[in-house]
């Protein structure tokens, strides 16, 4: 079974720094999954604005490809995007496709405001900052899910969203956390060293963390509103 501490060092100092992770992690969301509360109307709302998300996240991965500043960094973040796009997003496919919802349909998913909030965020990081910068902002998405599917694992009173924690339970998505973090490990050390907490770099990994798990909650409180969360105006203003 996996722990924590497998995730490493950096990611255990970040999490450390941040009031909201209690929030992202024990949100009503995730309590709803684990005791089978959670409305189905929410959680496939979820699904298909998450679907999106994981498009952007896949691309903010890519840019980390850009970015890398050896073979093995280019390998470990191109791994990473291959394990969204085939493993991670075609559980949102199989889910929403015993419902009826074909790929092209999610595909075609309006973004929810908190959606847009969130992966302009993370894209940006990739567009204006460096490689450790969008680690950071990365982090709280990869590590979180890890965190969370383990602990419903243990935790869980209902089966209803059986699936959805083995998915970030099981084995092939807590490598990828394991994989993550021994890869945020190295990119900090090789290029700040061991002290990297007393740098002024490490307050910018701070605030990247910080933003991108506020929101995470606030996705969190966009799926638990459920779809009409943001309803779309008529072209008449009404």
């Amino acid at each position: 079974m996996t722990n924590l501490e497998e995730y490493g060092e950096v990611f255990s100092a970040l999490r450390q720094t941040t009031p909201h992770w209690h929030a992202y992690t024990r949100h009503a969301f995730v309590r709803g999954l684990g005791d089978g509360s959670l409305p189905k109307e929410s959680f496939y709302h979820y699904l298909k604005q998450d679907y999106v998300f994981l498009i952007h996240f896949s691309r903010a991965w890519a840019l980390a490809v850009a970015k890398a500043n050896s073979l093995d960094e280019i390998k470990a973040c191109a791994s990473t995007v291959n394990g969204l796009a085939n493993g991670e997003m075609q559980y949102h496919v199989e889910t929403c496709g015993k419902l009826g919802i074909p790929e092209d349909e999610l595909f075609k998913t309006v973004e929810a405001n908190e959606n847009l909030a969130y992966t302009r965020f993370v894209l940006e990081a990739g567009y204006s900052g460096d490689f450790v910068s969008l680690l950071a902002t990365l982090a709280p998405c990869v590590f979180g899910y890890g965190e969370i599917g383990l602990m419903l694992a243990d935790d869980k009173t209902s089966d209803t969203y059986q699936d959805w924690i083995e998915t970030y339970a099981g084995k092939d998505y807590q490598d990828v956390c394991i994989n993550a973090g021994q890869l945020l490990d190295q990119a900090v050390i090789n290029r700040f060293g061991k002290n990297y907490t007393q740098l002024p770099i490490w307050n910018k990994l701070i605030s990247q963390f910080n933003i991108a798990t506020r929101l995470e909650v606030d996705f969190w409180n966009m799926g638990l509103r459920g779809p009409c969360a943001n309803p779309i105006a008529e072209p008449n203003g009404t």
